[in-house]
């Protein structure tokens, strides 16, 4: 589909090749679904057409493209017909196939002088995060399955005491993908069934954040989701583990929302859970701001 031409038409911007969230493969715009930051979130991927927003994640097509073309759903599909050699469907599940896990080839376990330099320059300790995380290193060359994990730390997710993904969290601040996730069909668990952190030091109450480096400020009494969307596994998972949830998101307001949706659902499912504001976001904290403040969450009661 002429996706470049329908969003010119309907004068929608698409975020060009020098933006930060520009990546080869996928045109992006504006996300209609999210609020605060506006960026060039959604995209749309070109050869197997769908949408993802980097923020808030899947949406359904035609949802979508009503949104986003300020026209009724019913009018999608006329539409779509006009930029496209076959009338678009909503994708019905594919069988992927799988292959055997393996991190990145590249992969070492020292941290080169830029790793640990990344790692200080947000105040974490590289041979503390090294020795409790396991984390690994990409330098100037890093690759699975053509995919390039080159200048990464690669984060090895265990789950019941295996490794079943990973991340690679680039330490350039330069490529548009900050993290860039293990290949669905190499995972042994997919990474929005699961939680990230040491089940073996999880207690009753469980601190819920948003990404890995949330987990390494709060320590082994918190666990990540990923990011702000969550799957109804993951939330399963967490009524399972824990007594007491504190969500503890970034402040933007695309976070807030998903923190009090995700509330909700742990309290339906009988969950003492609460959600706590800070300013910024977790990971930026500075150590001894982190463990007081979860010090304190030991002790916090719902009003």
């Amino acid at each position: 589909m002429n996706i470049v031409q329908l969003y010119q038409d309907f004068g929608l911007f698409i975020a060009p090749e020098n933006h930060k969230h520009y990546r080869e493969g996928w045109v992006n715009v504006t996300c209609p679904f999210c609020s605060g930051n506006p960026g060039y979130h959604l995209g749309w991927h070109e050869e197997d057409e769908y949408f993802v927003c980097w923020r808030c994640g899947g949406h359904h097509i035609n949802e979508t493209f009503s949104r986003l073309l300020n026209i009724n759903i019913n009018e999608v599909h006329s539409i779509l017909k006009k930029y496209n050699k076959f009338i678009i469907t909503e994708k019905k599940d594919v069988k992927i196939k799988l292959q055997p896990f393996k991190l990145p080839s590249g992969t070492q376990d020292n941290l080169e002088i830029s790793h640990r330099k990344y790692l200080l320059k947000r105040n974490f300790d590289p041979d503390e995060i090294q020795r409790i995380w396991k984390i690994k290193a990409t330098t100037t060359y890093g690759k699975l399955d053509d995919i390039d994990y080159k200048h990464r730390i690669i984060i090895p997710i265990y789950w019941n005491d295996e490794v079943v993904t990973f991340q690679g969290r680039d330490i350039t601040d330069k490529h548009p993908m900050k993290y860039l996730a293990c290949p669905e069909n190499r995972e042994i668990k997919n990474i929005k069934t699961i939680l990230y952190g040491n089940q073996n030091k999880w207690t009753d109450l469980g601190i819920c954040v948003e990404g890995v480096t949330d987990v390494w400020r709060f320590g082994e009494s918190s666990c990540g989701i990923f990011g702000i969307k969550f799957k109804s596994q993951q939330v399963r998972v967490l009524a399972k583990t824990f007594k007491r949830v504190a969500v503890v998101f970034d402040d933007d307001s695309q976070a807030k929302i998903q923190a009090k949706k995700l509330v909700s659902e742990l309290l339906f499912r009988g969950v003492d859970a609460f959600s706590v504001t800070i300013n910024g976001d977790p990971g930026g904290m500075e150590q001894d701001e982190a463990d007081n403040f979860v010090r304190n969450l030991q002790t916090f009661k719902i009003k």
